[in-house]
């Protein structure tokens, strides 16, 4: 599956509060820091809040995100 072009660093964050249990600690200027709870370590992630993110911004976060959750890219990017 090809990473979108057209996916807004709001978007994303919102995608991975209501579906990978992911919350929103704050906004730091143009980027938004989420935190996961998980055992036996949580991880934060920091999601530019800008227009479309950058192709490589995506994939890294997509990537850390799969690792992190145990699933792969695709189902992160599925129903997004």
């Amino acid at each position: 599956m090809r990473v979108p072009r057209d996916l807004y660093g709001r978007d994303f964050a919102d995608h991975l509060i209501r579906r990978w249990e992911f919350v929103e600690l704050r906004q730091t200027g143009s980027h938004i820091i989420l935190r996961t709870a998980a055992q036996p370590a949580g991880l934060t992630i920091s999601v530019p809040a800008r227009k479309p993110l950058r192709v490589g911004t995506l994939s890294g976060l997509l990537d850390e995100v799969a690792v992190h959750k145990n699933v792969s890219v695709e189902a992160i990017l599925h129903k997004l």
